[in-house]
């Protein structure tokens, strides 16, 4: 079997709240790519989606803690010290020590000299997904090993990375790729050379999402009914801004007779669940815990309203354009959220959807009880944004872009 010559390096993997990486996966498989996967983390999801298990590429794993695998560690470091590579790449590092002095950078270090042990002899290109923590251990391997690297960046990683670390990456990188054009523009600022950077939508792939039945596609699901059928996909974390829409939950007239179910997990679900006892809201909402594709899907097609009160946290932390609002268009399904990032690069305020400022729970609210009022209103507007989807965001430029920059950096 013929070796692969790129290695893919994420955080974790498989995770249930990156589709958007097992669908670019999937295509650039399809494309003729022979790649592994590289993880920093185990998976701590307890499911997996169907695309995950269509990607035949192996997951290696990193070790987590280095204290934990002190002999693998040890060898990595060894087998590499006596390369030249190796201390340029400890040259590298010990600078980003001295002024960012976090002990995870050790980590990342010791992780980047497995990997580069580990590396078969044919890798010709490392591509991590996220600008933080993988790009950091990208960039230590690449150095190591005398090979180009490039990233696809996203959302909290752009935003929580120091100034001087993003400059320093993208200056050291072949290419990178990010999915919003404010996220773009922000790192084409940073760059050396602009042109290094690209937009690329992450999209949808539609062959991977079920069709939507007919009556859905008629419109029968936005019809008027009891109770309204709310529906929200995300992890359960400050910039979500679920504590929002609890708090506008709380506040809809009475004439609006709402259900409101949530799919994910998180570190706040203990704090949102209190919340919405306090709110006397508990028996009105179905809180459902992390759940594979298939389940969100039926969960699309049962719902009247999505919404994603997305919001800026104080650390600059924010969505990018999440893949779940894709998810949603593709099922019919009308969308409300807010104007953050690239959110409105997909939804058109008035047009394909309905946009709110965020951190606005009153308004929120507001939007809420009109929409529930309004089925025609949502049967337009849901059948405009999977018009969008189709004609805009579809995976597979993006995928094709990716796959022809990672070629183009192993001919250079």
């Amino acid at each position: 079997m013929k070796q692969p010559n790129i290695a893919i390096i994420m955080k974790g993997y498989p995770r249930l709240s990156e589709t958007f990486i097992a669908q670019e996966l999937y295509g650039l498989e399809a494309a003729g790519l022979n790649f592994d996967i590289w993880s920093l983390r185990h998976p701590t999801d307890t499911k997996e989606h169907p695309v995950h298990k269509k990607i035949r590429a192996s997951r290696r794993y990193l070790p987590e803690y280095l204290r934990n695998e002190p002999l693998r560690v040890a060898g990595g470091i060894l087998s590499q010290c006596l390369k030249g590579g190796f201390w340029r790449a400890a040259g590298v590092w010990m600078r980003d020590l001295m002024r960012a002095r976090d002990l995870n950078r050790i980590r990342r270090f010791g992780q980047a000299a497995v990997l580069a042990r580990e590396l078969p002899p044919e890798a010709a290109f490392l591509y991590a997904h996220f600008l933080h923590t993988p790009s950091s251990v990208t960039r230590y391997a690449a150095i190591m090993r005398g090979i180009p690297w490039g990233f696809s960046a996203h959302a909290k990683d752009i935003w929580t990375t120091s100034e001087w670390e993003k400059r320093e990456k993208i200056a050291h990188c072949t290419f990178g790729v990010t999915c919003t054009r404010y996220g773009a523009e922000t790192l084409q600022a940073l760059a050396d050379q602009p042109d290094k950077i690209t937009l690329v939508y992450h999209g949808l792939d539609l062959s991977l999402v079920p069709d939507t039945p007919q009556g859905q596609q008629d419109g029968d699901k936005n019809s008027a009914q009891h109770p309204f059928r709310i529906l929200s996909v995300g992890r359960l974390v400050e910039k979500k801004g679920y504590d929002l829409l609890l708090s506008a939950l709380a506040g809809l007239p009475p004439e609006v007779d709402w259900h409101f179910t949530h799919i994910g997990g998180g570190e706040l679900k203990d704090t949102v669940r209190r919340q919405a006892q306090e709110l006397g809201l508990a028996d009105r909402i179905d809180w459902r815990g992390a759940q594979d594709r298939e389940a969100v899907f039926d969960a699309m097609r049962a719902a009247d309203l999505f919404v994603l009160p997305s919001r800026i946290t104080a650390s600059g932390d924010r969505d990018g354009l999440p893949n779940v609002l894709m998810e949603a268009a593709s099922q019919n399904l009308a969308v409300l959220s807010t104007a953050v990032s690239a959110i409105p690069e997909f939804v058109e305020d008035g047009i394909s959807g309905t946009l709110v400022a965020p951190d606005n729970a009153d308004a929120l609210g507001k939007a809420i009880a009109q929409i529930a009022l309004q089925p025609q209103t949502r049967a337009d507007h849901a059948a405009k944004l999977r018009d969008r989807l189709e004609t805009d965001f579809g995976a597979q430029s993006g995928i094709e872009q990716v796959a022809g920059f990672i070629r183009n950096a192993m001919r250079s």
